[in-house]
């Protein structure tokens, strides 16, 4: 079987990885009846690996660079949002302060693999 271009790429591997967490954390905004919250951070979330995805599915690398500074903008918003979360107590900061490395490291090889199609 035949692999999609994004299933071969590492920054979507980990884009996904980190949004199993942060749709656990989405859970917890659920539990807490606080349910736009948690759509926020799922969407938030989703766009971080979708944009890099369908960006891989462009002609052009200039086309594909500019889906990869979508993702590495949604990974912005997520980190604002988990401060949010952690202001109404839906999460921890200790919750917060493990997921920050994995998405600052995400961030910087989104922002490195887009420098590397120039």
């Amino acid at each position: 079987m035949e692999d999609f271009r994004f299933e071969q790429l590492d920054i979507w591997k980990e884009a996904n990885k980190i949004s199993d967490i942060l749709f656990d954390y989405s859970d917890k905004a659920d539990e807490k009846r606080l349910y736009k919250f948690a759509e926020q951070l799922r969407a938030a979330a989703m766009s971080i690996s979708n944009n890099i995805a369908e960006g891989s599915g462009s002609f052009s690398d200039k086309d594909f660079a500019n889906f990869l500074n979508i993702s590495r903008r949604s990974v912005f918003e997520c980190a604002n949002i988990l401060h949010i979360f952690q202001r109404r107590k839906i999460i921890t900061s200790e919750e917060r302060i493990n997921i920050y490395p994995e998405l600052i490291i995400l961030s910087k090889k989104i922002t490195n693999f887009r420098k590397s199609l120039k």
